[in-house]
């Protein structure tokens, strides 16, 4: 009972500081299903080094990111750049940190049929574009290169290329990184940087605090981040400036979508 009494009188202050920070859900996107170990251990790091309870939350759909961010729970999301924009511009939170593993930053490439002419494709049939919904080298840089006009959303890149290889749309716009890993599906198709939209300048790897975290507990978890760069699997972890986003963000109103309306 001594010791009790003693272990009170010591800690009880610390401990019940600790117990009063709500738990903290850090999201991470749709296609982490595959990825829960991975999403365990950046959590896992996050709490370790800063001594906050942070639990991992796979969601099921963007919105329901979004939707954690506009209220009032504690979270986190580690994402790229569509989303850190819809973020960003509706004020719904604070990036923290960047993952720097070589691939970064991104952008939107096009790829067609070898033999045509994809300036033609771009002004002569700028509909029949695929991209995937709701992704900066996607959704963004396809409508920019278009004038919105790209109508082809699928879920992915794969299926954007799939629908040019299948004459369900003429042209499709893909990340480049994940082109440089599966061109070799596609033999018979050439890729074409649209001017002023196929620059890697969209930001990958993010992770941001909601508005709803206080900015002393959100120090904390940029400073646990930036000491985790192992557990995020990346070279490290580098604090991240807001406007890095701006070029994300300057995509969508080329291509003219609203990120304070926009809804997948």
């Amino acid at each position: 009972v001594a010791l009790c009494i003693t272990a009170v009188l010591l800690f009880g202050q610390p401990l019940a500081s600790l117990a009063a920070d709500p738990a903290i859900d850090c999201w991470f996107p749709p296609s982490w299903k595959v990825k829960g170990a991975k999403a365990k251990a950046i959590t896992s790091a996050l709490t370790d080094k800063s001594g906050l309870a942070v639990q991992p939350r796979i969601a099921k759909s963007y919105p329901q990111i979004l939707a954690a961010f506009d209220s009032e729970t504690y979270s986190l999301v580690y994402v790229g750049s569509f989303v850190q924009t819809i973020i960003r511009a509706r004020e719904l939170g604070t990036p923290l940190a960047q993952g720097i593993n070589g691939k970064e930053f991104y952008s939107g490439i096009m790829v067609y049929p070898k033999g045509k002419d994809p300036g033609s494709i771009l002004k002569g049939s700028p509909e029949k574009v695929a991209f995937t919904i709701g992704a900066s080298s996607g959704e963004s840089s396809a409508k920019a290169g278009t004038g919105g006009k790209a109508a082809v959303g699928v879920a992915n890149h794969k299926a954007a290329s799939m629908a040019v290889k299948a004459g369900k749309a003429e042209a499709a716009v893909v990340k480049n990184w994940w082109w440089d890993g599966n061109k070799g599906e596609f033999p018979g198709f050439a890729v074409y940087r649209i001017p002023g939209v196929s620059e890697e300048k969209n930001p990958d790897n993010v992770l941001t605090a909601s508005k709803s975290i206080p900015s002393d507990v959100a120090k904390k978890i940029a400073d646990a981040a930036l000491a985790s760069a192992e557990a995020f699997g990346v070279q490290k972890m580098a604090p991240f400036d807001p406007g890095t986003l701006d070029f994300s963000l300057g995509l969508m109103k080329k291509g003219g979508i609203d990120p304070l309306t926009y809804s997948w």
